[in-house]
């Protein structure tokens, strides 16, 4: 762990109880760390993760760094002020979006499984910045192993066994949508951003039978993928 400390912080307001992962959409580490640490910029974050697994500590967790923006999850609005911000470095959909590479993710793992555990986040709080603010964002995006995440309890899974399209209308599709996590105000963004998470290999904004279904199967006390 090294520190590169951020000034650009606030006070706490309310206990930890989400981890937003993000990447840094720069063309480079140097430049994503320069801006992280500029004033003027008035972004931040508190842990960021370089592709050769080197793990920078750029805001104390007892502070609140400025990575979610304008947000919302499961009725909370506002999440800089529970959440802790990981940014990954990667160029992003701008700049050449790649796969995360194997050093980065093995120095990821330990380090969410290790917030996870010391604030007792849940794994359906351990989401995306497309997750959290869909009309806005696209990142960790689709090449993100999240299925990796979740086979450790780390992310929740993308559901794979007795799924069942329930046929909703698709209001139905967005209220159910809703009772998940996702701010719904634009119906086309939340589509997708929930298509990037848990359907990576088609994101087209459609719903469908499919879309349905793993949401359905989302919705139960205990989605069965692959963990």
């Amino acid at each position: 762990m090294i520190d590169c400390l951020s000034p650009n912080f606030d006070e706490r307001d309310r206990p930890i109880s989400v981890i937003v992962l993000h990447y840094t959409g720069m063309e480079s580490a140097e430049a994503a760390i320069e801006r992280l640490c500029d004033p003027e910029a008035r972004v931040s974050c508190h842990y960021l993760v370089d592709e050769d697994g080197r793990v920078l500590r750029m805001v104390p967790e007892d502070k609140c760094a400025w990575h979610a923006g304008k947000s919302y999850w499961r009725g909370v609005t506002a999440l800089n002020g529970c959440s802790i911000g990981i940014e990954i470095v990667n160029p992003g959909h701008e700049f050449g979006y790649r796969p995360f590479p194997e050093a980065q993710i093995e120095a990821l793992i330990p380090l969410v499984s290790d917030i996870k555990d010391r604030h007792g986040v849940t794994r359906g709080n351990i989401v995306g910045h497309s997750d959290i603010a869909p009309a806005r964002k696209q990142d960790p995006g689709e090449l993100f192993p999240w299925g990796r995440l979740a086979r450790l309890r780390l992310a929740l899974p993308r559901p794979t066994k007795n799924l069942m399209d329930p046929n909703w209308t698709d209001g139905g599709f967005l209220l159910a949508l809703e009772r998940f996590g996702y701010d719904v105000a634009d119906p086309l963004a939340a589509t997708v951003a929930f298509q990037r998470r848990f359907r990576p290999e088609l994101i087209d904004g459609t719903i469908d039978g499919e879309c349905r279904a793993l949401l359905l199967a989302l919705l139960l006390p205990q989605p069965r993928g692959e963990d």
